[in-house]
């Protein structure tokens, strides 16, 4: 028997990289904003540190949502909009794109029946709807359907999965406008030098050594370091305008990212808050716009990192649980690159599908355009 004060909702729970969100057919929610951010909220059980009466795993990392629609461009098999759902407050942010998210949202959209199978891998034009970007994700779809199973491993990650390659195009300048939105390679901020870059994610980064630390700290030393991470949030808040975000006080962009010279055989060693924990590993356009950073003659990154003399760099990006590798493409001079493009490997998997219930009284299941059910919440 089903419950009259709870609504039903059509949901799939899905492993993108190293997070995991629920996923969504845009036409199975509120088409109001508003009564959607609240349904967002209560599906992960927001705001409450523990989300312990909803679906959230209680770290931003597993609070994510995936909204997927038909295409509204030629050139993209799928919509994808990305929602960050805030662990402790009543928000929902769609300020930025999520790359590991984005991972699942070509499988989910063959399963649902919105692109076909085509051949042993199938590649599905993602429209990204938060920063209007185009990524490619090239499913595995071996045998009819698509394939979970394979030997690719990804730090912050049990076990093997089938690898999903995925293309960014365009995302240069994707959320703040342009790849160096304050126009410059290195700027000052309360004394300490930074780069404040964008190809694909809003990202501040200073050197370790500026910051009295060493840049190898783990994830729960760096969580615990309030002066750290008060001078952070100093740092970030007068960088939001300077990036062409405005007033980030209540925005998960800018991110934050500590460097330092390699440890581990990599390319550069990092340390990301997103905006005000530690993140595990590092998010996926995190580590093409670090990488995009490693490769510019002038950020904070130059003389940490060594490079090949190549078009195609190959960084691997160290980070608390592991390295991310993110292969760019390189045009220009050598003293001025550009990147051309950037390519990743992600796994996904399809965990669970079937219902998330919420309260009839945040939304009674009806889709019109004058939604006015009773509901607490921002709006995008």
């Amino acid at each position: 028997m089903r419950s009259a004060s709870q609504t039903r909702i059509p949901c799939v729970v899905m492993r993108g990289g190293t997070s995991k969100g629920l996923y969504f057919l845009a036409s199975d929610l509120p088409h109001d904003a508003a009564v959607r951010d609240a349904v967002l909220l209560a599906a992960m059980g927001s705001p409450d540190a523990r989300q312990i009466d909803g679906m959230g795993g209680a770290d931003s990392l597993t609070s994510k949502v995936a909204i997927v629609s038909s295409a509204t461009r030629a050139d993209a098999d799928v919509d994808y909009l990305f929602a960050q759902v805030v662990v402790n407050e009543q928000r929902v942010d769609y300020g930025q794109n999520c790359g590991n998210i984005l991972a699942g949202v070509g499988a989910f959209a063959i399963e649902q029946g919105m692109v076909p199978v085509r051949c042993a891998r199938t590649p599905v034009r993602i429209h990204m709807l938060n920063t209007g970007q185009i990524a490619v994700a090239h499913v595995p779809t071996s045998g009819g359907c698509v394939e979970y199973a394979g030997d690719v491993r990804i730090d912050g990650v049990p076990g093997t999965a089938a690898g999903v390659p995925i293309e960014f195009r365009d995302t240069a300048g994707s959320t703040c406008g342009a790849l160096l939105p304050t126009s410059h390679l290195r700027d000052m901020i309360d004394g300490v030098e930074v780069t404040c870059i964008d190809n694909g994610m809003p990202l501040v980064m200073m050197r370790a050594r500026d910051l009295g630390r060493s840049g190898y700290e783990s994830r729960d030393e760096l969580d615990g370091d309030v002066e750290l991470k008060q001078r952070i949030e100093a740092i970030r808040l007068k960088a939001g305008p300077l990036m062409n975000l405005g007033d980030v006080a209540r925005r998960t962009v800018p991110k934050m990212c500590i460097v330092a010279a390699p440890q581990n055989g990599g390319t550069l060693s990092t340390r990301t808050f997103i905006p005000h924990r530690c993140h595990a590993s590092i998010g996926v356009l995190g580590a093409v716009s670090v990488a995009t950073a490693a490769v510019l003659p002038g950020s904070v990154c130059d003389g940490i990192v060594a490079l090949r003399d190549s078009a195609t760099q190959r960084l691997s990006i160290e980070h608390p649980s592991g390295e991310f590798t993110v292969e760019l493409e390189l045009g220009g001079e050598p003293h001025a690159p550009s990147v051309q493009s950037a390519a990743l490997l992600r796994t996904a998997r399809w965990l669970f599908d079937g219902h998330v219930c919420v309260a009839s009284a945040v939304w009674d299941g009806r889709r019109n355009e004058n939604e006015h059910a009773t509901h607490a919440s921002g709006s995008t």
